[in-house]
C-alpha cells in the first residue's frame, strides 16, 4: 500500500491576485491556482481596494480580507470548495455594507 504525503508548501500562500472574476493564489511550491470569483461572494461584491487589502494568516495557509470579513484557506481553495456561506448570512453583510 502506498500512501500520499503532501508537501507543506503545497498549502502555503506566497502571493494573491484577483481580477473582475477571478481568484489567483501563487503558491510557495510554484505552482499558481485559481477559482471563480463567484465562488466568494464577499470578494465578487467587494471594490478593488477591499480585495487588495489583505494578509496571509496562519503562515499562508489562509487568506484574510479585514475589510470585507473573509478568510479563505488554501486547503479550500486547492480542494475545490467554494465560501460555505448562507443567502441568509450574506445578504445581511450586504444590508449592512454602506453603499460602494
Amino acid at each position: 500500500m502506498t500512501t500520499l504525503i503532501l508537501d507543506s508548501a503545497a498549502f502555503k500562500a506566497t502571493a494573491v491576485q484577483t481580477t473582475e472574476d477571478t481568484l489567483v493564489v501563487e503558491l510557495a511550491d510554484g505552482r499558481s491556482i485559481s477559482a471563480p470569483l463567484g465562488w466568494y461572494p464577499r470578494l465578487f461584491h467587494g471594490t478593488v481596494a477591499e480585495r487588495e487589502h489583505f494578509r496571509f494568516i496562519a503562515g499562508g495557509e489562509g487568506i484574510h480580507w479585514p475589510d470585507l470579513d473573509e478568510d479563505i484557506s488554501v486547503e479550500g481553495i486547492l480542494a475545490g470548495r467554494p465560501s460555505g456561506e448562507s443567502q441568509r448570512s450574506l445578504q445581511r453583510w450586504l444590508d449592512s455594507r454602506p453603499h460602494k
